[in-house]
């Protein structure tokens, strides 16, 4: 089996998988599939994902080949080429990686700039949508965003962190003050074209030099939803190029910086849903910064 051939009969992969006629290697760092490097009679590598035993919840992976491909449209921010969408898997274009470095950082932070500047129709998209192993709810919207931000975005993992105990009262309380003032944070922009869960974890800095996106949960929505989560978890490296460059690109509203949080409670929101109550002080940090405490 070659590229061109697995490109022309997709379905054919997981036989070809089963019988072991593809050379197939583990990837680590997965936090929800599996996923390996598989290596075609060409020479040509692809990069596989594939859920757990017991199947992938419906649409998961058509829904991020939808929005890999919504966002190679765009053509700015490197983006994998989607090879096979199938229920039960998803191969990509093989992205051999490299090290990040300041003209990466930059040109990253540019091309990102002019991704959000494409654009979407609406808040949401035209797909279900996903977050990591959760459902996300993309119905499409004319916004105001903070209306929106909040009932799709935010209430939605509150209440299953709640409900799972992953949150104290009083963490939601915190966090139902922010949804409470969500208008007093900005928000008047059209939807962007957004990655969506742009934890410094998807972006890959590959061997070319520059930063692709992967892993997306891709939707119109705020830009600096996109820049809020880069900061996340230690942050993307030389965050303070990519934000420069971007600037320089396409400035951000004043007060953005104070906004950060808010943006940022989303992400964190769906791990204390998805993960449970590790993710909680990150959560309550949050929400108090938006609050001012």
């Amino acid at each position: 089996m070659d590229l061109a051939y697995l490109r022309a009969h997709p379905q054919h992969l997981p036989t070809f998988l089963t019988h072991q006629r593809i050379r197939e290697t583990p990837v680590g760092g997965g936090h929800v599939c599996t996923a390996s490097r598989l290596t075609l009679d060409d020479g040509a590598s692809l990069f596989t994902k594939t859920w757990p035993p017991g199947g992938a919840p419906e649409h998961f992976f058509a829904t991020e080949a939808a929005g890999l491909q919504w966002l190679r449209q765009a053509r700015t921010v490197p983006v994998p080429d989607v090879i096979v969408a199938l229920p039960e898997m998803l191969a990509l274009e093989w992205i051999d990686p490299g090290e990040a470095s300041p003209a990466a950082a930059e040109r990253f932070g540019r091309e990102l700039a002019g991704l959000h500047r494409r654009g979407a129709e609406a808040f949401g998209a035209g797909w279900p949508g996903f977050i990591g192993p959760l459902p996300q709810d993309n119905t499409p919207s004319g916004g105001p965003w903070g209306s929106w931000f909040a009932e799709r975005r935010l209430l939605p993992y509150l209440k299953i962190s709640a409900d799972s105990g992953a949150l104290s009262p009083a963490d939601v309380a915190a966090v139902e003050e922010v949804i409470h003032r969500i208008q007093r944070y900005g928000g008047d922009e059209p939807p962007a074209r957004i990655h969506g869960d742009l934890w410094p974890g998807n972006v890959l800095w590959g061997a070319d030099g520059r930063a692709w996106l992967v892993d997306p949960a891709a939707h119109g929505g705020h830009r600096e939803t996109d820049l809020a989560q880069l900061a996340l978890f230690g942050g993307a490296p030389y965050l303070e190029t990519i934000m420069r460059a971007y600037a320089e690109e396409w400035p951000l509203a004043d007060g953005w910086r104070e906004r950060v949080p808010v943006h940022q409670l989303h992400l964190l929101l769906v791990h204390t849903a998805a993960f449970g109550a590790a993710y909680r002080g990150a959560v309550t940090a949050a929400a108090d910064a938006a609050l001012g405490k």
